[in-house]
């Protein structure tokens, strides 16, 4: 098949097939167990982390260099760090405190109430959409990265996003239920912010594969976008939602299984 249309697939999949799942989940079950999103943020962390310092930082240092490495990973996580302070602007922290009820925001009349969650559930998809393609340029680029193993490591970011991408679902289909949308449009909003991720993908394999240092570049800038969403995102709202001594061990059984994953197809 031609690798064009495998990232479109696979990413299609992932992209706008996990956040398809996140919002039927909304749908299904209003208020999901903090414990159990905070586990599965938690283990989707570690397997990003193995992705980072095994793959795609090693790929970085012999595609471009400790220097080239450094300043992209830099540029990478600072661009990702500003987009989504963009985004909690713009949904006035929407996402924990309507999608799990952790923050304890006054309660505004009903009518108002309804029309200011659908309005944020919408601005959050908007955003979403737009985090998205740097997320999109990171598979890519892992796939350029591993062409000579048929891709494998563009395989496994992909499916990593897919899993990251289902809390996403949820975040952004529960404030538009609640706002008063039919499950199948929340649905169909949460799974359309997902389609950046497709262009994404391809502009980043389409940038890695041009030369080595547009390579490393690439590598690099993925890595420091998938650092934010580990560090900036995931680990945090796993923290909030739930603390215990023991959570730490959803990230190491994380870290082993991408490790697993990655040291078993050609690294």
């Amino acid at each position: 098949m031609n690798i064009y249309l495998t990232i479109l697939c696979i990413t299609a999949f992932t992209g706008v097939g996990g956040l398809a799942v996140g919002g039927a989940l909304a749908a299904a079950v209003h208020t999901p167990s903090g414990r159990a999103v905070s586990l599965l943020l938690r283990f989707t962390s570690g397997v990003m982390l193995s992705v980072v310092c095994f793959d795609l930082v090693a790929d970085a240092l012999e595609n471009g260099g400790v220097i080239t490495l450094l300043c992209w990973l830099l540029v990478g996580y600072l661009c990702t760090y500003l987009l989504n302070c963009w985004i909690d602007r713009q949904a006035h922290h929407s996402h924990s405190g309507h999608e799990y009820g952790h923050h304890g925001h006054s309660v505004p009349p009903s009518g108002e109430m309804h029309h200011t969650l659908h309005t944020a559930g919408l601005v959050l998809a908007a955003a979403v959409a737009l985090h998205n393609m740097p997320v999109g340029m990171a598979i890519g680029a892992t796939f350029a990265g591993t062409v000579e193993h048929m891709g494998h490591g563009g395989v496994l970011a992909a499916l990593i996003i897919g899993l990251h991408n289902i809390p996403e679902g949820m975040s952004i289909a529960a404030p538009l239920l609640t706002g008063g949308s039919k499950p199948a449009a929340a649905i169909a909003v949460a799974a359309a912010s997902g389609v950046p991720t497709i262009a994404g993908a391809l502009l980043g394999y389409s940038a890695g594969t041009m030369n080595a240092a547009l390579l490393g570049i690439s590598l690099s800038f993925a890595a420091g976008a998938m650092l934010y969403v580990i560090f900036g995102e995931l680990l945090p709202e796993a923290e909030h939602l739930w603390q215990h001594k023991l959570s730490g061990s959803a990230v190491m059984l994380g870290m082993l299984l991408g490790m697993l994953l990655i040291f078993t197809h050609g690294h």
